[in-house]
């Protein structure tokens, strides 16, 4: 399948490979997030998902650095097209520009495709948004970090502010949003915003791509039922993500994965489970 976006690059490391890499590709801005990027992003993950060859999904930036945020240049000619217009029309139109942008991230969470993010370099603003909406994260030992919008005048409004606490803890977060301060790879392994930290982005490559690769040779069935019932019991009782997951099983355990993981187990090999 061949994909092109002008924002970003899809890869895998070989035919047999079931590990996709999606590169942010804008490496001479240090791929600052356009307003071309929250239409194209959405639309290669949906695109990613549907493809019955991809397993997991890896996020890394080609360059210097993973995310630098949102292009500023995209926030300053989105406030000049609605010169003229009255302050509730731009109010309901800025509404509306927020709700597309969130839209786009939120879209990593309902891809039913792990999605993993590699970070190296920056990780700033948007780039926060973009990784706590990611499954697994891990880091390089240069990436650096930090809820940057306060110190541009913005309420962070992608995400970040709902997702973080619940990574980081409330009281970790709020410190990280009011100071807007930078923070290394260590601090944000230390804090459980990154899995692991990797000597360098070489290193982190590799290691991602091993991690990916034992997750993708898993049942699919499994793994996007696993991803699928943690994300919705972040919004249920214990009783409603009991009786989610019993609903959900009582379709799943009727296919070939389980007695496939079985035989294999008993037989001492490798599993091999039909594509989804």
């Amino acid at each position: 399948m061949d994909y092109k976006y002008k924002t970003l690059t899809i890869a895998r490391r070989s035919p047999e490979s079931r590990v996709f890499r999606l590169f942010l590709n804008r490496p001479s801005r240090g791929n600052a997030l356009s307003q071309e990027f929250f239409a194209e992003f959405p639309e290669a993950l949906s695109a990613l998902d549907h493809n019955p060859e991809v397993g997991v999904i890896v996020i890394s930036g080609l360059g210097n650095h993973f995310c630098t945020g949102i292009d500023l240049q995209t926030l300053v000619s989105n406030f000049k097209e609605k010169q003229g217009l009255d302050s509730g029309r731009k109010a309901e139109k800025i509404r509306r520009e927020i709700i597309v942008m969130q839209r786009a991230l939120t879209a990593i969470e309902e891809c039913r495709k792990p999605v993993i993010a590699a970070i190296h370099g920056a990780c700033i603003g948007g780039g926060i948004d973009l990784i706590t909406a990611c499954d697994l994260r891990y880091a390089a030992e240069n990436a650096f970090f930090s809820v940057k919008e306060v110190e541009l005048g913005i309420t962070a409004d992608l995400g970040t502010l709902q997702r973080l606490p619940a990574i980081v803890g409330l009281g970790n977060a709020m410190e990280l949003a009011l100071t807007a301060r930078r923070f290394s790879s260590l601090e944000a392994k230390e804090l459980g915003l990154v899995r692991k930290v990797f000597a360098d982005k070489e290193a982190l490559d590799h290691g991602v791509e091993e991690i990916a690769e034992h997750i993708s040779a898993m049942s699919p069935l499994a793994v996007i039922g696993t991803k699928r019932v943690i994300l919705q019991s972040r919004d249920m009782t214990l009783d409603q993500g009991l009786d989610y997951v019993a609903t959900l099983n009582s379709g799943v355990l009727q296919s070939d994965d389980l007695k496939e993981a079985v035989s294999a187990q008993l037989q001492k090999r490798k599993a091999l489970y039909s594509k989804l």
